[in-house]
């Protein structure tokens, strides 16, 4: 089976925010496949995609306050036409990746036990984001 999706997120604020949930609810079919991989492809260049911790919120906090303070908007940037958000959002972006590809297993994604999609959202007034996944398995 091959099944391509495009799912389309909510406007969140900058941080990390688990979206794992969003996930398997826009791809159902996953349920009907014994083993496979899904590809997840987040369409935008100032935010990214991760897996990680799912259960303490103070992880997420913490990776965002690190990701602030490693990639500081008042750095010497020269593309701040878009606010200076923009261009550490960016670098942020590259650092963590726009792609997952995660293992499907008896009907379902087979993440850890703590372990959730993150959306990686790197600017302060984003809008909504959209993910391009596409399912592979039989």
């Amino acid at each position: 089976m091959w099944l391509q999706r495009e799912i389309r997120l909510a406007p969140r604020k900058r941080g990390f925010h688990l979206i794992t949930r969003d996930v398997v609810d826009a791809l159902p079919e996953v349920g009907s496949v014994g083993v496979g991989l899904v590809h997840i492809l987040i369409a935008h260049t100032s935010a990214s995609l991760a897996v990680n911790e799912n259960a303490d919120p103070d992880v997420r906090r913490d990776l965002e306050s690190w990701f602030s303070g490693e990639v500081p908007e008042d750095w010497a940037w020269t593309h701040t036409d878009e606010g200076p958000d923009d261009m550490p959002a960016h670098v942020k972006a590259i650092l963590v990746g726009p792609t997952l590809t995660l293992p499907i297993g008896g009907g379902r994604l087979r993440l850890g036990t703590w372990q959730g999609i993150y959306l990686c959202e790197h600017r302060d007034s984003a809008g909504p984001r959209t993910l391009v996944a596409t399912v592979h398995g039989e």
